[in-house]
């Protein structure tokens, strides 16, 4: 009997169907993905994971998941009828010219916002299955939060009027960067970079005299007589020098002739002159400003101190100059957009700030600026040492002494903590002429460069050789392979 049931036992066993396994199916996130119920999960755990707090715990990790493997191309399930890449396209258009700066900006927004998630809440249906648009509808919801805008309230246009000023460059560049941002958006889905926002490019001259193209390339030269630093459609800034003492090749800039050219709907031609004893603070003509478009002036001249310092804004081209007159001989600063200082012809090609000087003319070698070995016979008797308050004014002509390199080095070290090339240029100065003014003039090349340069990363140049630039290059091909070798693991592993 019990050898019978044992056999039934086993029979029934037998014959027994075996226990399907629970398979999650390949399917798009739905609701579980996004927090919002069970539905789709079948896995064993998976409605843990589906959980509204795991989502909010772990969302900046799945944004930053999708945001990788969608820059990646390879996460994202597309559908011909998701229409996100338009929305996300509409809402970049109406924000770009918002800045937390302008009145309004909160208001603008949380309007756009608001259009942005009515437009995502229009193509949800097909758009079910792109990690985009999901990630953008978590993006949106941040936000709201972030600014307290309500979800309620009026939304933008998606073609916004946009008020140009046409003598202003900074507003007919800005439209025609949101124009084309659109334009590219609507037809090439984003693949096209011809229109991006203006660079901005810098020039600067002082000393002995001594350059800064507009490359970051600093070099010490002689150019005597009348040079061109900038020759375009636009603008032309010329320079005068002349010999600084006697037995030295190095000269300074006693003279500067800016021609602002006319510009169609804005402005006649200006001329602006300074020369030694004679700095203006008005054109040629005695005017001080030119062209007035709505509220936008074209071109006008602001003095910040008699005589001393001056300064000229032309917005219609938006380029900013700054003169000053430091003891005897003046300096010169230039802030330009990149696209108007290449617009010239073959006839225009001498241009100090665009190639440089000559190399008959330079004083520099490559980049090494070296040192007179005594100093000059200037002629004149070395006077008392000034006191510390004199350095941030240009002294008296007569003030010249004469220096070593050492005293030099220590008359600089008071007016440029970081020995740069503009501290090295302040040495050489001393050591060629023996005129103080010209660490004032080395100090104020340095903080005018410092207001206009477009690009903090490159505010620094260390002269070639020097011990600063050595570790600076050392520390560029270090970063450089350590680039290379994490990369080369990324795809070791991959």
């Amino acid at each position: 009997r019990v050898r019978k049931k044992k056999k039934k036992k086993r029979e029934g066993l037998d014959n027994t169907p075996p226990r399907p396994l629970e398979v999650c199916p390949l399917s798009p996130p739905g609701p579980a993905w996004t927090g919002m119920g069970r539905a789709g999960c079948c896995c064993r755990g998976a409605e843990r994971l589906a959980s509204p707090s795991m989502v909010r715990r772990f969302r900046p990790l799945l944004l930053l998941i999708i945001v990788v493997c969608c820059g990646a191309r390879q996460c994202q399930v597309a559908t011909p009828q998701c229409r996100i890449q338009k929305c996300t396209t509409d809402f970049v258009s109406l924000t770009s010219h918002l800045t937390p700066a302008v009145d309004g900006f909160h208001t603008e927004f949380c309007k756009a916002l608001r259009s942005y998630s009515a437009c995502t809440q229009r193509t949800a249906k097909s758009c079910r299955g792109n990690l985009v648009f999901h990630s953008a509808v978590l993006g949106i919801s941040d936000l709201m939060s972030q600014r307290n805008c309500s979800r309620d309230g009026p939304t933008s246009s998606t073609h916004p009027e946009i008020h140009i000023e046409p003598c202003n460059y900074h507003s007919r560049t800005q439209h025609a960067h949101i124009h084309s941002h659109m334009h590219t958006h609507a037809h090439s889905h984003g693949h096209s970079h011809s229109h991006s926002r203006p660079g901005y490019l810098f020039c600067g001259l002082f000393g002995d005299p001594h350059l800064r193209t507009f490359k970051d390339s600093f070099q010490t030269c002689k150019v005597e007589g009348a040079w061109p630093l900038i020759d375009n459609d636009y603008l032309s800034v010329q320079v005068t020098n002349v010999p600084v003492v006697p037995g030295s090749s190095a000269t300074a800039t006693n003279k500067i002739t800016i021609i602002f050219k006319p510009y169609e709907g804005c402005m006649d031609q200006r001329v602006y002159q300074a020369v030694t004893d004679n700095l203006p603070a008005a054109f040629d003509d005695g005017t001080v400003s030119n062209g007035v478009s709505g509220k936008v002036r074209a071109l006008w001249i602001s003095e910040r101190s008699p005589g001393r310092h001056v300064e000229l804004h032309a917005g219609y081209i938006g380029v900013t100059v700054i003169v000053r007159q430091l003891g005897r001989y003046l300096t010169l600063a230039v802030r330009i957009p990149e696209e108007l200082a290449q617009a010239y012809d073959a006839t225009q090609d001498l241009q100090l700030c665009l190639n440089g000087c000559p190399s008959g003319e330079r004083i520099d070698q490559a980049g090494h600026l070296p040192l007179p070995l005594s100093p000059p016979a200037l002629g004149l008797q070395q006077l008392r040492r000034p006191s510390y308050s004199s350095l941030t004014q240009a002294s008296p002509y007569g003030a010249s002494q004469v220096f070593g390199v050492e005293g030099a080095k220590e008359r600089c070290r008071e007016q440029l903590e970081v020995q740069d090339i503009y501290f090295h240029s302040c040495v050489f100065d001393l050591l060629t002429t023996g005129d103080v003014n010209f660490t004032v003039a080395a100090y104020s090349a340095q903080k005018d460069m410092e207001s206009l340069h477009p690009h903090r990363d490159r505010w620094r140049i260390y002269p070639r050789g020097s011990a600063i630039s050595t570790l600076h290059s050392g520390s560029h091909l270090i970063k450089q392979f350590a680039l290379l070798l994490v990369c080369a693991l990324s795809a070791a592993l991959m």
